[in-house]
């Protein structure tokens, strides 16, 4: 299970197994949630203001996380992703 980045006792994944559509795991203090990378449609529970955090780092990396998605897929390693800034 491949991590992509960590920030705020957030951790990114990828599988490079997973399933369609596009999407990146997120584990936060024994929680796990799923969120799609396309329109964020979020599977699981995560508290509302790290979710917004989430979001707004998964905007600002979007073709980074389609790439690795495409890696992960032509079963490549993924790329580090820069951490959520300020």
């Amino acid at each position: 299970m491949p991590e992509i980045s960590r920030f705020y006792g957030v951790i990114i994944l990828m599988f490079i197994d997973d399933h369609n559509p596009p999407h990146i795991h997120v584990h936060y203090a024994g929680t796990r949630t799923s969120i799609t990378i396309e329109d964020h449609v979020v599977k699981g529970s995560l508290p509302k203001r790290l979710q917004k955090i989430v979001m707004r780092w998964m905007d600002a990396h979007h073709d980074e996380l389609v790439e690795n998605w495409e890696r992960l897929k032509s079963m490549q390693d993924p790329n580090p992703v820069e951490p959520f800034e300020k």
